[in-house]
């Protein structure tokens, strides 16, 4: 993972020099590429709801949310959202020394973030490892690999697979720091909170569609703003896998939310088409949520592991999904 402020190895040379800069302008294009991807795919679920939701609105109101809600989703969750999470994992630093640190390098901030670090990557990939296996046990999905049978047929073990990964890396945790450990119960604490608002959204959803009562426009995008701040979050944790270089982060997950969003205008039955999609997502979170507690155990994993995984993984999904498709398409033939 590269982290912020990384210092040179003192190369003198200018050839040396040119040679970092080289290294680093690729390590950075590469991060920002793999939270691109990860932001898109970790976000499709929001924009086939956001779809559905706008279906049913006026021309007035869908204008509204997909101009002033993109500048929500994209300036005020993705933006500066990972600024608060560095924010509240660094309680000693005041939010507008954070928010001005991050962007101009300050030494104070950047020597404070590495310090707390540990404890960010491990709360976040707690939650996200909890992310995976909800989905792996519980949610209802297209089968794409054959194991996902089993886990769905066990679904009943999920809590108990999810104590006991907390309970072994808590009584880890302690053994090198107690604010570890703390860090990773904040992460499962998390993962239940947001997990109980997105499923009492998903029942308001059902009843939104279904026309069981009267919703108004107005209800509706504010309904499709909360939506928006839920889906955020595991994107937003998981960047942290890839880098703790906030302007990478704003960045690539901007770029992010801009597609998602288009294709919530143009092409969301396209994107529908493609099954195992959020398979791609799921198992990307896992690897993610691996290597930030790994990290935060101060494993060293090389920095090109996260974007690669991300993009290995999500391509491999997105090609079994077209391959799905063109049989589908055969079969119909016959």
């Amino acid at each position: 993972m590269r982290h912020p402020g990384k210092p040179s190895h003192g190369y003198s040379t200018k050839y040396h020099q040119n040679l970092l800069n080289m290294n680093i302008f690729f390590t950075d294009g590469l991060i920002i590429i793999g939270l691109i991807l990860f932001e898109i795919v970790s976000s499709i679920d929001n924009a086939v709801i956001n779809a559905e939701i706008l279906h049913g609105m006026s021309q007035k109101a869908r204008r509204w949310f997909l101009t002033w809600g993109l500048l929500f989703a994209v300036f005020i969750m993705r933006g500066l959202l990972p600024i608060i999470i560095v924010w509240v994992s660094n309680p000693s630093l005041a939010f507008d020394k954070v928010l001005t640190g991050v962007f101009t390098s300050d030494p104070a901030v950047i020597d404070s973030i590495h310090r707390s670090a540990p404890y960010l990557l491990m709360a976040g990939g707690i939650f996200l490892v909890f992310l995976f296996f909800n989905w792996l046990f519980l949610d209802a999905k297209n089968v794409g690999l054959r194991v996902e049978k089993f886990f769905t047929r066990h679904g009943i073990w999920f809590y108990s697979v999810i104590s006991l990964i907390l309970v072994a890396i808590v009584y880890q945790s302690l053994r090198i720091d107690p604010y570890l450990a703390l860090a990773a119960v904040i992460g499962s604490t998390t993962f239940f909170i947001t997990h109980g608002f997105s499923q009492q959204a998903e029942i308001a959803e059902r009843r939104m569609l279904s026309g069981g009562g009267a919703s108004s426009d107005t209800s509706k995008i504010l309904f499709l703003l909360v939506i928006d701040s839920i889906f955020s979050i595991d994107g937003v944790v998981g960047a942290f896998a890839f880098t703790l270089i906030i302007p990478l982060i704003l960045i690539g997950n901007g770029i992010g939310a801009i597609v998602v969003r288009q294709l919530t205008i143009s092409n969301i039955e396209n994107i529908k088409k493609l099954a195992y999609l959020k398979n791609g997502a799921m198992y990307s979170l896992s690897v993610l949520g691996t290597v930030m507690i790994a990290d935060a155990f101060k494993i060293h994993v090389p920095e090109w592991v996260a974007p690669l995984s991300t993009v290995a993984i999500v391509g491999w999904f997105f090609y079994k999904s077209v391959m799905a498709n063109k049989q589908n398409k055969l079969v119909e033939a016959i």
